[in-house]
């Protein structure tokens, strides 16, 4: 049974998706861009039956209750502060941590600062921001696939480009992988007055983010071949910036939206890396 909860923090109230028994052992789940804590459904009945407590939370400007309206309130350091915030509401003094897309970004930042507060840390799709940073700089291919970031960042145009013909270019974004259900009900969200604009803040606050360190909690590390974001040259050199035990897997003809289009499989991983680190 997955519950819809409130989480109270000093930043607001957090939406939540929670499954599991309450002294299980706790799993925190950071969705991405542009979706919810929906996208981790079928994670949380897998940690709920392998008797965890597995915590979703719809992240900063995805929860009305949380929503600024500065681009420098979306800093990685504000949007890692939500998480730890949330773990402390819910007592967690050490969790296992898992992220995907820009979830995966705060994952990173939060265990590279706080490896005391983490059992675990497991990140979906998205590189390292060390390894990324220097794809950016040093290989076409990631330049190429980074190009859309300006647009989403232009404060004139993205909003009305995603939203317009009935968000045709916004439902475009998820390449017909991920379940329609799920899709609607992002564009839903989204299209409530301020969503959007708060989820693309996200974006727009990498200006006022600072450096990710490498990190030293046991790591497992996922990602698609057919990501059209993130490329093999960051992908494959992320375990540079993990000193502890480190796993790598990959998903062959998989996309960027792995936790739905392979969510059996992501599951599958995630069970094993809780259990090889108990």
């Amino acid at each position: 049974m997955i519950e819809h909860i409130g989480i109270s923090t000093p930043q607001g109230r957090f939406d939540a998706l929670a499954a599991g028994p309450d002294d299980g052992r706790p799993v925190l789940l950071l969705h991405g861009f542009p979706e919810a804590s929906t996208e981790w459904e079928h994670q949380l009945a897998t940690l709920s039956a392998a008797g965890c407590r597995a915590v979703a939370p719809d992240q900063r400007g995805y929860s009305p209750g949380v929503r600024p309206e500065r681009p420098e309130d979306y800093s990685i350091e504000e949007v890692a502060g939500d998480a730890l915030a949330i773990a402390d509401e819910l007592g967690w003094s050490r969790f296992d941590l898992v992220g995907h897309d820009w979830g995966g970004s705060v994952a990173w930042h939060v265990a590279a600062e706080n490896p005391d507060r983490l059992r675990t840390l497991t990140v979906v799709s998205t590189p390292h921001p060390g390894a990324y940073a220097r794809a950016v700089r040093t290989d076409e291919d990631q330049q190429l696939r980074s190009s859309y970031i300006p647009n989403l960042q232009n404060v004139r145009t993205a909003e009305k480009q995603l939203l317009a013909n009935n968000a045709s270019s916004l439902k475009a974004l998820f390449e017909g992988v991920v379940p329609h259900g799920h899709v609607r009900e992002y564009v839903e969200r989204l299209s409530e007055p301020g969503a959007l604009v708060a989820a693309l803040n996200w974006y727009r606050g990498i200006k006022f983010s600072g450096h990710t360190d490498k990190v030293k909690v046991p790591t497992l590390y996922v990602w698609g071949t057919e990501d059209a974001a993130f490329g093999s040259t960051a992908a494959l050199s992320t375990g540079e910036w993990v000193e502890g035990p480190y796993r790598f897997e990959m998903f062959e003809d998989i996309s960027h939206w792995l936790p739905e289009q392979a969510d059996e499989g992501l599951s599958r991983l995630l069970l094993e890396h809780l259990s090889a680190h108990a």
